[in-house]
């Protein structure tokens, strides 16, 4: 491995603790909630309000993230959302020190939730910015690798803390244990911030000229560098500069703004999280296992997502975006079949699982990475803070929006009694899945193998230059 290989790694890696962050915290409130709902004693709204709440930070978070990132550019964006993180993690583990209610739980889960926020918009943009066309992809999905990862590793981790005790330590102690074990990564992603450079793209927009230079240079080499800040000056010669409200909804940028939020949408509305979020309940009620087998069906469950992430990073490059998509869409329509309809008669079992895992795999092989690497290389140079944004301020809202009503739907009388016997969620989802199919078929470009500009080109040439 070359030197400048090797920074690019490290530098890639570091941003993608930004998502293992949120892979932990995913998994984290996925390992806890059983026990804090019983410690509040949660009627199932306000239990749907706890796990949730932390996803309207988010979707502030990622409101905020688009003005903070031009202003300060991605690196020091990144380093507010570590504060947050860590603020987050130890706030959540001490509602004892405060008045015993769930509603500090929430401020300190809403305090995560800006962090996310922040983090998920910036770390996949300022490694796309910084990796080289060919291998692009590869580095990006580095970023949901590390979320999977922080997902698996938490399991791990609320396993080891929650096993062999009794449900009474749980109960009072054990999942406050949970949410600080979150403070060891928070510290060192903020530490390792100081470590990496900033964005040459950023710097090239903020008139930085020789110190885009240098970090081109050091990542990519001399001769590689000039040929790529030239591409750069002049997107940004052509780019009428700073955009406001009346330049965003004009005919040339609001396609693009507009397929970015759909496909944040679609990714939410698969159902992913409504697995991961509820994935204990579903174990537990609808595949009929016992709270002492969900952990181990949970590590179950991260496993396959690691493995199938692999998958992802290691053709995203090679295969494309959109076949990745598409394959994968299809494959967690199948996934979601077969555990529907075995819900629906009564037959719940290997085959139930073995759906959960199929679907689990898909996803992580298509629209859990890849509408990250899509987002963080498809907008033009001076729309790329606002307009990647605004797309994952609507996956997080979408996020939300799952994470509230799965639970209403699952316990609802339409869901529990008659024909779908449990399993109408599932058919929901396989719906908005078949329509992600058919949608990136129509309007979403393939860029694999093709340099920022060389992208923004495309699509100066589909609906005009901005």
């Amino acid at each position: 491995m070359n030197r400048k290989l090797g920074t690019l790694i490290f530098v890639s890696t570091v941003a993608s603790l930004g998502g293992f962050l949120f892979g932990f915290d995913t998994g984290v409130i996925n390992g806890t909630q059983f026990y804090f709902s019983k410690y509040f004693e949660l009627e199932p709204v306000t239990k749907g309000w706890v796990v949730g709440s932390a996803l309207l930070g988010c979707f502030v978070g990622a409101i905020v993230a688009g003005p903070m990132s031009k202003k300060l550019g991605r690196k020091y964006s990144m380093i507010i959302s570590a504060i947050l993180f860590t603020l987050s993690a130890w706030g959540s583990g001490l509602p004892s020190i405060f008045p015993e209610t769930v509603s500090m739980l929430v401020v300190f889960r809403i305090i995560g939730g800006l962090g996310i926020g922040i983090a998920s918009m910036n770390a996949p943009m300022y490694i796309a910015e910084l990796a080289p066309a060919n291998i692009r992809g590869k580095m990006v999905t580095l970023y949901q690798m590390a979320i999977v990862l922080g997902f698996f590793l938490v399991f791990l981790t609320t396993y080891f803390i929650g096993s062999g005790q009794t449900e009474e330590y749980n109960l009072q102690t054990g999942w406050r244990w949970m949410f600080w074990s979150e403070l060891i990564p928070c510290g060192l992603f903020l530490i390792l911030l100081f470590l990496v450079p900033k964005s040459p793209r950023w710097l090239a927009i903020a008139g930085k000229e020789e110190e885009s230079k240098k970090v081109l240079s050091d990542l990519h080499g001399a001769e590689q560098a000039l040929k790529e800040y030239m591409e750069i000056e002049s997107s940004i010669k052509e780019e009428s500069g700073s955009l406001g409200l009346a330049d965003i909804l004009k005919k040339s940028v609001l396609p693009i703004i507009l397929i970015g939020c759909a496909l944040s949408f679609l990714q939410q509305f698969t159902g992913i999280n409504a697995v991961l979020y509820y994935g204990a309940d579903i174990f537990e009620k609808a595949l009929g296992f016992t709270q002492d087998d969900v952990l181990a069906q949970q590590i179950l469950l991260a496993g396959t997502n690691v493995v199938f992430t692999i998958l992802a990073m290691f053709t995203v490059d090679n295969w494309g975006r959109k076949p990745l998509v598409i394959v994968g869409s299809m494959g967690m329509v199948v996934g979601f079949g077969l555990l529907g309809v075995t819900i629906m008669i009564d037959q719940v079992g290997i085959i139930s699982l073995v759906g959960i895992l199929v679907f689990i795999g898909s996803f992580a092989m298509s629209m859990g990475p890849m509408v990250w690497v899509i987002l963080s290389e498809m907008f033009p140079n001076s729309i790329r803070a606002i307009a990647m944004s605004t797309a994952v301020a609507v996956q997080w809202a979408a996020n939300y929006m799952v994470s509230q009503s799965f639970p209403i739907v699952v316990e609802s009388s339409v869901n529990t009694e008659g024909v779908w016997n449990g399993a109408l969620p599932y058919f929901i989802f396989m719906f908005f899945i078949t329509i992600t199919i058919f949608f990136t078929m129509r309007y979403v470009p393939e860029t694999k193998g093709k340099t920022l500009e060389e992208i923004e080109q495309l699509w100066a040439e589909r609906y005009g230059r901005i």
